[in-house]
């Protein structure tokens, strides 16, 4: 018997399904069957949602990156915080290693993937800097002539550290 399901549902079992399936056999090793088989959906109705499989992994690597910025949202929208205040609150770690997202993104066999994750983190998150750094200097907590170049600074600066391999 088929069984339907609202379309954002079933595109969500599908990106959960590859996650999982990324995270236990590596990228290479999983094919669109390979998700389809393990839902006990027909493999046309995962090219329905996702054109290719690079596609359906650039959807689950955007919907990581925005889990992962969104802990940093709130920071921006309190103008009663100092800067200082915001930097001592942010979390000490953006991520938990038993999140569906984990092993596929961080995986010996998926370096790659944990590199482009953390590229795509800066990029969302530097907007997030700048904003913070453009309230703190109209408070008069900072003085920074180009905030833009600060805030990258502050966000990309941290690669090395990010993907240093000891992840």
């Amino acid at each position: 018997m088929r069984v339907t399901k609202e379309p954002e549902v079933r595109k969500q079992e599908i990106l959960d399904t590859a996650l999982k399936l990324f995270g236990e056999n590596g990228y290479e090793k999983t094919s669109i069957t390979d998700i389809a088989k393990a839902i006990g959906v027909a493999q046309g109705l995962c090219y329905r949602y996702f054109p290719s499989k690079e596609a359906l992994f650039d959807s689950a690597l955007e919907q990581y990156a925005d889990i992962l910025v969104e802990q940093f949202v709130g920071s921006e929208k309190d103008d009663h915080k100092t800067l200082r205040q915001i930097i001592e609150d942010m979390p000490s770690t953006m991520e938990e290693r038993d999140t569906k997202y984990y092993s596929a993104f961080h995986g010996i066999e998926n370096k790659k993937f944990h590199d482009q994750l953390t590229l795509k983190v800066c990029e969302k998150l530097s907007k997030i800097v700048v904003k913070l750094l453009e309230q703190a200097k109209e408070k008069g907590e900072i003085s920074i002539d180009d905030v833009q170049t600060a805030a990258f600074f502050c966000v990309y600066g941290q690669i090395g550290i990010l993907l240093d391999g000891t992840y």
